[in-house]
Parts: structure tokens; C-alpha cells; sequence
């Protein structure tokens, strides 16, 4: 994902972003206008659900003195604050038809007319669009324009949930204690290895987002330099392990997908090498044999001799 994201930085390509609540959409967002030619100027950010149908479109694109009751004076909407820049449509899927209507002709023509005006604005803005919704599904539902979606979705990019991407939870519960910890002035070094354990078994559902907010809890719990299972939320430390699932991505070479799983399942039993083979189904002595070609032949863990 982020190599796609790399890639198509630097093109002024609009780009849809979808994913899961909480999977970090926002910040795959402003990584695509921080790697772009467009860094320098305004990225804006546009929750299309947060605003009523009726002032969204008013924020988007601006509207005239005397536009509609309470219209004082002339506002710019957001896309003329981001001229130059990066729009970021977040829940795109919520727009209304007269909104998409308008929105289509901004990425076909790069103009548009704010509320009450007879004039035309242009403007030089690249969109990214990010959604939680079956886009495709709404266009069959006839929720949203075929034409639009089409126009959003020149590159797409997927953003994984946390559950198919466990790797990545000790990674992410370690920044996220020492942002916490740093701004609430507490010397906190990590986590045990019970409090880490259920990170890692957790399903997630809320994503990153949920894994930020228990990090920030069991920060103020902590009595201790160690996060322990016990500081983190109660779904978290009393739920039953979920099943670990290790991702594979197509195209690995076999005799990897072998090893990953030999790994991973070996770091569940906590190096049980007898039980690891009866859970993958295996013998014990092919767990053996394959940690003894990873290690080049070098005298290490071996099967015990078995005597006849």
C-alpha cells in the first residue's frame, strides 16, 4: 500500500481511499500531498458526513452576499482555500446528488459557481477521496453517480484493517505510549509481555483508532514503568484470544509461506516445538528440519535422537 502510495504521490491523479472506521484514511491522505509537488500549499480536510446537506455544499464551494438567509458577506468555500493544494473529501459516500453533480464538474473542468453567484471560479486542486463504504455498491443502488465514481477511483488505494496486519500492533502501541506518555510528563518503557500478548490476540474492530485510545488509557492506569494487561481496557484484557490470522501476500514463494506460519505459530506456543507441530498438523521433526535449513546447517535446536 504505501509503495502505491509512494508512486502515485508525485501525479496529479485523484485518488479514492477506502478502508475500514479508524484504519488511518486521513493519514494516508496527507501522505499522498506531503510526497507531492502540492506540499507547499493548503491540505484541507472536508467531513462530508459531519456537515447537513444544506452547508456543505455552501463550505465546499463558497457562496455570495445575500445567497440564502443569514448570508452577511461572501465566503470562500474549501475548495478555493486549497487552491493549489490537496482536497481531502472524507466519507465521500454521503455527498448528496446536487453536491456530487457539482463536485463532477470541479474534477472535469476545475471550475465551479458558488451559492448565489453568476460568476465561475477556477481552481488547481487535486481531490483524494476516502470512504468506508462499497462505493460500487451504492452506484448499483443508485446512491451515487457512475460517472463521479469513476472520476474518484483512477487509483485506488486499500488501506488494511489492523487485524490483517497484526505485525504492525507493537509498532504502533509503542509510538502511541510514548506520544501519551511524553505529553502527560510520565517515564513509561513499554509493555509486559501478558499486556502485549492481548494486544495481539485482540480482533480490533475499531482499528487504530481504537488501539490509540486503549494505549491512552492504560498510559493513566499504569502504576508501574510497564503497561500490564491489567491497565488495558476490559474488552482488551478479559476478552478470549481471537484467532491469529498471518498475511500472505500473493506472490510470497512457498517454502515462505511455510516459515511464516512455522513462526508465527511457534511464537503463539512461546517456542513449543511439539505442541507448534500439532497445531499446524505436521511432524515434529519437519519443524526441526526447517529451523536447521533457516539456519544454514549450523548446529542449533535439532530433533532429540530417537532410539530404534
Amino acid at each position: 500500500m504505501l509503495d502505491l502510495v509512494r508512486q502515485v504521490a508525485p501525479t496529479t491523479a485523484t485518488v479514492l481511499i477506502q478502508g475500514e472506521s479508524g484504519t488511518g484514511k486521513e493519514l494516508v491522505a496527507r501522505m499522498l500531498h506531503d510526497l507531492s509537488p502540492r506540499r507547499g500549499k493548503p491540505f484541507v480536510r472536508v467531513n462530508c458526513a459531519a456537515l447537513p446537506e444544506t452547508l456543505l455544499e455552501s463550505e465546499l464551494f463558497g457562496y455570495e452576499r445575500g445567497a440564502f438567509t443569514g448570508a452577511v458577506g461572501r465566503k470562500e468555500g474549501r475548495f478555493q482555500l486549497a487552491d493549489g493544494g490537496t482536497v481531502l473529501l472524507d466519507e465521500v459516500g454521503d455527498l448528496s446528488p446536487v453536491t456530487q453533480s457539482k463536485l463532477l464538474r470541479v474534477l472535469q473542468e476545475g471550475e465551479f459557481e458558488p451559492l448565489g453567484a453568476t460568476r465561475t471560479v477556477k481552481v488547481d486542486v487535486r481531490v483524494v477521496a476516502a470512504t468506508n463504504q462499497d462505493l460500487g455498491q451504492l452506484v448499483r443502488e443508485k446512491r451515487f453517480r457512475e460517472d463521479l465514481y469513476y472520476r474518484l477511483q483512477v487509483i485506488t488505494v486499500t488501506v488494511p484493517p489492523l487485524r490483517d496486519r497484526r505485525e504492525d500492533i507493537p509498532l504502533l502501541a509503542q509510538h502511541f505510549l510514548r506520544r501519551f506518555a511524553a505529553k502527560n510528563h510520565r517515564e513509561l518503557d513499554g509493555f509486559t509481555e501478558a499486556a502485549l500478548a492481548r494486544l495481539l490476540d485482540h480482533a480490533w474492530p475499531g482499528n487504530v483508532r481504537e488501539l490509540e485510545h486503549a494505549i491512552e488509557r492504560a498510559m493513566i492506569l499504569a502504576r508501574g514503568r510497564l503497561l500490564d494487561a491489567g491497565d488495558l481496557p476490559e474488552a482488551i484484557a478479559g476478552a478470549e484470544p481471537s484467532a491469529r490470522v498471518v498475511p500472505i501476500p500473493i506472490g510470497m514463494p512457498l517454502d515462505e509461506v511455510e516459515q511464516r506460519l512455522i513462526d508465527e505459530t511457534l511464537q503463539r506456543t512461546k517456542g513449543d516445538k511439539e505442541l507448534a507441530a500439532k497445531l499446524l498438523g505436521i511432524a515434529s521433526r519437519t519443524i526441526y528440519r526447517k529451523l536447521r535449513e533457516r539456519e544454514g546447517g549450523e548446529r542449533g535446536d535439532h530433533e532429540p535422537e530417537r532410539q530404534g
